[in-house]
């Protein structure tokens, strides 16, 4: 029996605050409801996710080094950290895996600091300013990566 596909969903700082923090950007959906709504998407798949939020940088660091050995991709919505954390950057570098980098809002659209992130260039792919459904798009993208016989066939 194979196993199932593995992802891993990273919550950057703040994102514990979805919901209650500035609607009119990130939306009114809780990061429970969110999560409730990948694990849907991930069942259909057949993929089965891990989480983590946290607002320390370490943590999250270490979360990716606990399980870059399980996992077979990355959903990393890095928060600001994205703009400024070259640590973090290491991070997912060195597990081997590829993620895709998710955000709620279109950081392009607003501060010209939001319009940088250091993770992009290491990235499967970026996804931002679609709220929730964002994190499906990432979702349903990077496993199409991993399931492909032809990565990158579906265009």
């Amino acid at each position: 029996m194979s196993r199932r596909l593995r992802i891993g969903v990273l919550h950057g700082p703040n994102l514990n605050l979805l919901g209650r923090r500035d609607p009119a950007h990130y939306g009114e959906l809780t990061l429970e409801a969110l999560d409730r709504l990948l694990e849907e998407r991930a069942e259909s798949h057949g993929a089965e996710l891990v989480f983590l939020q946290s607002n320390h940088e370490g943590e999250l660091i270490d979360w990716l080094h606990e399980h870059m050995v399980d996992v077979e991709g990355w959903i990393v919505n890095p928060g600001a950290l994205g703009h400024t954390s070259y640590a973090l950057r290491d991070a997912l570098a060195a597990t081997g895996r590829p993620f895709v980098e998710v955000h709620l809002s279109n950081v392009y659209a607003r501060e010209p600091f939001r319009g940088r992130s250091v993770l992009a260039e290491i990235a499967l792919g970026v996804v931002a300013g679609f709220r929730a459904r964002g994190y499906l798009i990432a979702l349903d993208a990077m496993v199409d990566h991993l399931t492909s016989p032809v990565q990158g066939a579906s265009g």
